[in-house]
């Protein structure tokens, strides 16, 4: 769209006057400080062409901000200007041709059927943690058998590559158990079946690193991990916390119950915006996308320098190159506008209002993780003409929040799953990928 702005002379002219105090720091008069020179003596010794052009060059961000502002033009590039008058003299006008974010379709979004892991654990689920916990008391008992999965062996570990030892991966009487898979791969399926003095040479890649190797394993004996039977006395003695078998069960049972649960809440969000952007079958706008990657790397950048690592050094601690890293970051882009546009869709498909209690609200939340007061808060995002983009932020949210309330949330066998269970009362949730990245970047700048 093209935004004409015609400027207030009274107003251009305060920016005339801010324009010559500016010059008035380069320019050296005989008699005169720094700065200290008034307008008209500059006006007579420079003539007021400079001071209309400084004037033009930092007024006109600041008039364009305000017809934004008033007109609502949702900006998503940095629109083209053209000055029709006042260039040299006379009111001041200008074009600006924006370009403003898309409109999409999201036909079906209502209808989405969401499958979550049903937040109930199994009882074998239930069962592998009550044995873990017994495996924490067992006791390691010497058997003369074959060993097994799950069975420890003493061993004297030898690896060479070239004839040259492999960094730690010789050693001497080293407890290890079957079936961790540490070492390399294969290497555990070597050991099974080996009994007390028996020694096994075999080629495998270790664990992290490309290149084979030739291993070298003398079993010195083999041990089974016995574990205490669970009995009230036990569990009284041993988990203190519980009085029985029967109580420690219950609470392992809820505690995993509540772990699934929380996985389900988390994946549900991720999963429901990923179908809802699956619903748009307009391209993202290259712009949107690309200030989206921007933003992404660089605070992707800024993560590392605080924890003191460079992108070189983290590329080559994960195998990555700089074109996968930044394709990575792009399909997050890419994905991350096109939710953005299409809940903005649901809002406005869904007539989604943000009133003054709900900026207030935000406010308050924005204050309280960035310790400030509400009120500095509200001043920063007046200041920074961020407000129309906290109550779009807003919008967003509040149409995830219509669709989770909507959508169908099944589990794996498409079984219904209690929609406020999975939501919970009090389940809070950003509408995009990087609003909580940058939602105090306002109210720092106040």
């Amino acid at each position: 769209i093209k935004l004409s702005v015609e400027v207030d002379d009274a107003e251009f002219d305060k920016d005339i006057d801010a324009a010559f105090r500016k010059l008035a720091l380069e320019v050296r008069l005989p008699g005169f400080r720094p700065g200290k020179a008034p307008r008209k003596i500059l006006e007579a010794r420079i003539g007021l062409a400079p001071a209309r052009e400084q004037a033009l060059r930092d007024g006109i961000p600041q008039y364009l901000a305000k017809a934004v502002r008033e007109h609502e033009v949702d900006l998503i590039a940095s629109p083209d200007i053209e000055i029709t008058g006042g260039g040299e003299e006379g009111l001041v006008t200008f074009d600006a041709t924006c370009q403003v974010r898309p409109t999409v379709s999201v036909p079906g979004y209502a209808g989405l059927r969401i499958e979550l892991p049903n937040p109930e654990p199994t009882d074998a689920e239930v069962q592998e943690a009550i044995d873990s916990e017994r495996r924490r008391h067992g006791t390691l008992t010497v058997v003369e058998r074959p060993a097994a999965k799950g069975d420890y062996v003493t061993m004297d570990l030898e690896a060479h590559r070239s004839g040259e030892p492999v960094p730690g991966l010789n050693t001497e009487d080293w407890l290890y158990e079957i079936g961790r898979g540490w070492v390399a791969e294969g290497f555990d399926d070597h050991l099974i079946g080996t009994t007390a003095g028996d020694s096994v040479t075999f080629t495998a890649t270790p664990s992290g690193t490309a290149e084979e190797a030739d291993f070298g394993v003398k079993v010195g004996n083999v041990q089974e991990l016995v574990l205490p039977e669970p009995t009230d006395e036990w569990v009284a003695e041993n988990l203190p916390e519980h009085d029985s078998v029967e109580a420690w069960t219950q609470s392992v049972r809820t505690r995993l119950g509540a772990m699934r649960l929380n996985q389900g809440r988390q994946a549900l969000i991720e999963r429901a915006t990923t179908a809802l952007a699956a619903l748009v079958d307009e391209a993202p706008p290259e712009g949107m996308v690309d200030q989206e990657l921007q933003a992404r790397v660089e605070n992707f950048v800024k993560d590392l320098q605080t924890r003191g690592i460079s992108v070189e050094q983290w590329m080559s601690a994960t195998g990555q190159d700089s074109n996968t890293l930044i394709e990575t970051f792009r399909e997050q882009a890419t994905k991350a506008v096109v939710v953005d546009l299409a809940l903005r869709a649901v809002a406005e498909a869904e007539q989604v209002e943000v009133d003054e209690s709900d900026i207030e609200s935000e406010y308050a939340r924005i204050a309280m993780r960035a310790s400030m007061k509400a009120k500095d808060v509200r001043k920063a995002y007046e200041k920074n003409d961020a407000v129309f983009d906290l109550v779009a932020q807003l919008r967003k949210s509040k149409a995830l929040d219509w669709l989770l309330h909507h959508i169908e949330i099944v589990d794996d066998a498409g079984t219904p799953l209690d929609r406020e269970l999975v939501l919970g009362h009090t389940h809070d949730h950003d509408d995009d990928d990087d609003h909580d990245d940058h939602e105090h970047e306002h109210a720092e700048e106040a």
